[in-house]
């Protein structure tokens, strides 16, 4: 599982250092970290990992919580409810994994990976058409299956990770658009009135037009539409298809690699672990209960 790096502009997200002057968007920078990313290998350049630091939280605070029942029991549990209570906890733990520890969305030089409880879909960045908000950010992905007169394949992908409320952006407007003349100075005065003298009592500076968590989930949003832009753009560059605006030529054409890491097709899996960590714990509490 690779490690989040910390960033001080979102909780979301771990923004890698700043790729050296020359580097193409899509194409790995000479030098750059290395990362490990969904699917085994490296990754070459920039990486950057989003997810919910509110879902984490209570990942480890229910870890936390299980391991602490767990002593418990193993002290003091003498009689068949306590197996049955401690499988209980195994079970809510191997959820709690799978809804909260493993949704993420990994985005690399070549593509993005979108990690959910039990699925994992990978595409290139060339396939990746639109990305957008509902009450989960959505990938729209539209690839060429590669077949003769095969017609392009289009999916929509919903990210677990970053979620999304309309009616908390809009409350936050609101809450922006009144200002300060709903607000009280420090002294009990209305803040932005006269006070019969032609002098105002500066108020608190105005709320955000979003909530922290919308404000970063459309962060999320411009950061994966850049990069996805940016490839494409490399893309039809990499195949020739545009000319150089001062001649003929066309463009040179950019490593077959990471030509081939863009155009790459969605590809879809269940995820082995997250299906084990529920079903196992399922069947030792379904075993215990019939014992």
């Amino acid at each position: 599982m690779t490690a989040n790096q910390s960033s001080g502009s979102s909780p979301w997200s771990s923004t890698p250092k700043a790729a050296p002057p020359g580097a193409s968007p899509g194409v790995p920078a000479a030098g750059g970290k290395q990362r490990g990313w969904l699917g085994g290998g490296a990754a070459e350049g920039n990486v950057q990992t989003f997810r919910s630091p509110t879902a984490l939280v209570i990942w480890i605070v229910w870890l936390l919580f299980a391991v602490a029942n767990w002593i418990d029991l193993a002290v003091q549990g003498r009689d068949h409810t306590s197996v049955v209570a401690a499988a209980l906890l195994l079970l809510v733990t191997g959820i709690a994994y799978v809804t909260a520890q493993r949704p993420r969305i990994i985005a690399d030089d070549a593509g993005v990976t979108v990690r959910n409880p039990v699925r994992d879909h990978r595409i290139g960045w060339a396939s990746v058409t639109k990305v957008d908000l509902a009450d989960l950010l959505r990938v729209y992905c539209d690839w060429d299956p590669g077949a003769a007169g095969g017609k392009k394949h289009r999916k929509v992908i919903s990210s677990w990770a970053v979620h999304y409320s309309r009616r908390r952006q809009l409350a936050a407007e609101v809450r922006s658009r009144r200002g300060p003349s709903s607000r009280r100075s420090s002294f009990g005065l209305p803040s932005g009135r006269g006070l019969g003298y032609g002098d105002m009592v500066p108020g608190p500076a105005p709320a955000s037009s979003a909530s922290t968590a919308e404000a970063d989930a459309e962060m999320i949003v411009r950061l994966l539409s850049e990069r996805a832009t940016a490839a494409q753009a490399e893309t039809v560059w990499a195949t020739g298809t545009v000319d150089i605006a001062r001649g003929s030529e066309p463009a040179a054409p950019a490593p077959a690699a990471a030509v081939t890491g863009w155009l790459e097709p969605l590809k879809s899996t269940w995820s082995p672990s997250a299906i084990a960590a529920v079903l196992i714990p399922a069947l030792i509490l379904l075993i215990v209960c019939l014992v």
